[in-house]
């Protein structure tokens, strides 16, 4: 494997999968630096996981994103040729996971603080990773049109995210932090 460093990046311009450069800045890097670092997330709620099948999920997830992240990082000619990109299958999964996970969950009855266990913490920073990573993804969609899968991907992937961390904190008897409107002078 060749250095780490090269120096081709000092001038603040990077290299697409498949050819061309364009700014550190440009929208196609933010969303697949943005891909990266809910991953990074997921790696972090994964070391503080001791459910087998919950870490199961977020090693899959994990080497998911890391598909999506190339085909994002891909040059728009050049995505179709990215091997193993996000396909129907996987938006089934994780819609199969949230189902599962979710019937053994009690009923919510308000919106919950986000919290509880460092697992179901950082599952909840994770969703709120995955929305600004979708949100960037919808925006570099607008400019440059990816495929439809990739937007519905993240948007299940948030849902998953929440109920993993609902369950985190089930499996640890942990009680939800619910909010409600009366407690804020409404």
């Amino acid at each position: 494997m060749p250095k780490l460093y090269t120096g081709a990046g000092d001038e603040g311009r990077t290299s697409l999968l498949g050819g061309g450069k364009v700014s550190k800045a440009h929208l196609r890097v933010e969303a697949y630096g943005t891909i990266d670092e809910l991953n990074a997330a997921l790696g972090a709620a994964l070391s503080f996981t001791s459910d087998e099948e919950t870490a199961l999920v977020l090693q899959t997830l994990q080497r998911r994103l890391f598909s999506l992240g190339a085909e994002i990082a891909a040059a728009p000619e050049y995505q179709g040729a990215v091997a193993g990109g996000i396909a129907g299958e996987d938006i089934s999964y994780l819609e199969r996971t949230i189902d599962s996970v979710d019937a053994r969950l009690p009923k919510l009855k308000s919106f919950i603080i986000p919290g509880g266990t460092s697992a179901a913490a950082l599952l909840h920073l994770a969703r709120t990773i995955c929305r600004r990573a979708e949100r960037c993804v919808v925006r570099l969609n607008e400019e440059e049109p990816l495929r439809g899968v990739v937007l519905m991907y993240l948007n299940r992937l948030s849902d998953l995210l929440f109920v993993l961390a609902r369950y985190a904190n089930h499996l640890a008897g942990v009680k939800e932090n619910e909010w409600s409107r009366s407690e804020n002078g409404g």
